[in-house]
């Protein structure tokens, strides 16, 4: 279960980041986790839980905001669903693409201190 280690990964930068804005506590940290980034939103929400505990983040919620994957089309300007499993092929005009715009994210995108 990579999510662990990926929970672990934001609670330090999540951390970090309040710290640095001068918050000794965190309500509340946002992801934004893409389709194709080989995440599970509910075992990353799991281990969060188990890997918050005795931090700065330990009674933090765990938001996920998931991206969905597109592709961009070319031939006829068109920006399209790639689903899961990914289908990089154009439904409008039914040629491939190779440029996924979105869908690979795996960023933290907010963080809440506690209110004082």
């Amino acid at each position: 279960m990579h999510e662990l280690s990926i929970a672990t990964a934001i609670i330090e930068r999540a951390d970090e980041l309040a710290r640095a804005d001068g918050t000794d506590a965190v309500s509340k940290v946002t992801v934004r986790v893409g389709e194709l980034a080989g995440v599970v939103p509910d075992a990353l929400g799991f281990a969060f839980e188990v890997a918050r505990d005795g931090t700065a983040l330990a009674g933090a919620h765990l938001v996920v905001e998931q991206i969905p994957a597109q592709a961009w089309c070319g031939p006829c300007a068109e920006e399209f669903p790639v689903g899961m499993p990914p289908f990089f092929w154009c439904p409008r005009c039914d040629q491939p693409s190779s440029d996924l715009r979105s869908g690979r994210e795996l960023e933290i995108a907010g963080i809440e201190p506690v209110p004082a």
